[in-house]
């Protein structure tokens, strides 16, 4: 099977800015309904509705934990270091710093991939996309559906996560319980290819499609998963 990381032609989800997956036909109408009926039925029992909406300042309020915080980092070193060469970075999943030559293809991957390798995606724009391998299948496919061909995306599980799913880009990072949270549309359509990329306009594709944290080099075996299987 082909990876996924090589970047195909700008097509609705290549766009600048990032574009969240349309739904599929007819997705989400029993919700609304439901939503609909359920106000209804409250509001005739005398119970109480409280409806809510998100706002980019919604993105900075949550828990002690800083679960659905953005959080910033600033002055962070842009230098190459060698393939094969161990970065400590000051916060797990990094959210930039030095890192190797070659940069990870954005796509979706089923394996763990090397730190130093995906920095270096995120120099050029890309946010990335981590999970906790315990999580269920079904909140996996919520993720990768965030990806299609062209997106400045690299989706990934890693180990011994801080949260559930941890978004980070280039000077950023949320962390979140839910692969769902619509918190995290909100961050892939301000930092895919935001104003703090350092390297705007760089590629995403044509480095290393490989996977695994302790490989080196380009083109290894066993990249990313077709992600046509996630997006309608």
């Amino acid at each position: 099977m082909p990876p996924t990381g090589p970047q195909g032609p700008h097509g609705p989800h290549g766009a600048y800015p990032y574009q969240p997956p349309q739904k599929r036909s007819g997705a989400g109408t029993g919700l609304i309904i439901g939503a609909v009926l359920l106000v209804f039925v409250l509001m005739a029992g005398g119970g109480a509705v409280a409806f809510w909406t998100l706002s980019p300042d919604d993105s900075g309020t949550a828990s002690a934990e800083g679960i659905g915080t953005v959080r910033q980092f600033s002055a962070l070193a842009a230098d190459h270091v060698d393939e094969g060469e161990t970065v400590e970075y000051e916060v797990y999943p990094p959210a930039g710093g030095p890192h190797y030559p070659v940069w990870q293809d954005c796509g979706v991957y089923g394996e763990p991939l090397r730190s130093e390798y995906v920095v270096h995606s995120m120099e050029h724009g890309a946010v990335w996309i981590t999970y906790d391998p315990g999580l269920s299948e079904a909140d996996v496919q919520i993720l990768r559906s965030h990806y299609s061909p062209g997106d400045y995306l690299v989706i990934s599980p890693a180990e011994d996560l801080p949260a559930p799913v941890v978004a980070s880009a280039w000077g950023s990072q949320i962390r979140l319980e839910d692969p769902a949270d619509p918190r995290l549309v909100e961050y892939l359509v301000e930092y895919v290819r935001g104003e703090n990329t350092p390297e705007p306009g760089a590629a995403c594709s044509g480095g290393r499609s490989g996977t695994g944290t302790t490989g080196t080099g380009t083109g290894a075996v066993g990249a990313g998963i077709d992600a046509s299987e996630f997006t309608g």
